[in-house]
């Protein structure tokens, strides 16, 4: 069992993100470490840090509940697309390790499904 991201525009077709839940939880992670933070210092993450203490556009994705169906607005893939970008290409000469590899190519998916619902403008699922 895991998670999945996929654009709210009811085709089955449509690209989308798979984790498990472990998976997500080491992509985040990540991606909290290129932001300049220890996301296992964070409220809700086994620390006491409040999130208001870092600045990071990707704050929607790394605060997010696992359990359960929402979603993240056109207007808030649209304010994560260019950090997440950002960071993709930044870190693309880190692919010699293969765990960097794997979260370089699960941004890449998650960018791809972003522009798509920007493109349709459509919600970005997350279940």
């Amino acid at each position: 069992m895991g998670l999945m991201l996929y654009p709210a525009d009811g085709d089955v077709t449509s690209p989308d993100v798979e984790w498990s839940y472990r998976g997500f939880a080491e992509f985040r992670r990540w991606l909290a470490q290129a932001e300049g933070f220890d996301l296992d210092e964070m409220y809700g993450f086994g620390g006491d840090r409040q999130w208001n203490s870092v600045t990071t556009a990707l704050e929607p994705l790394l605060d997010h509940p696992d359990d359960g169906v929402s979603e993240f607005t056109p207007a808030q893939c649209a304010a994560m697309l260019p950090r997440l970008e950002a960071i993709v290409e930044r870190r693309r000469h880190d692919g010699s390790d293969p765990v960097v590899r794997r979260h370089l190519a699960d941004a890449r998916r998650l960018v791809v499904v972003m522009r798509l619902c920007l493109d349709k403008h459509v919600e970005l699922y997350f279940g």
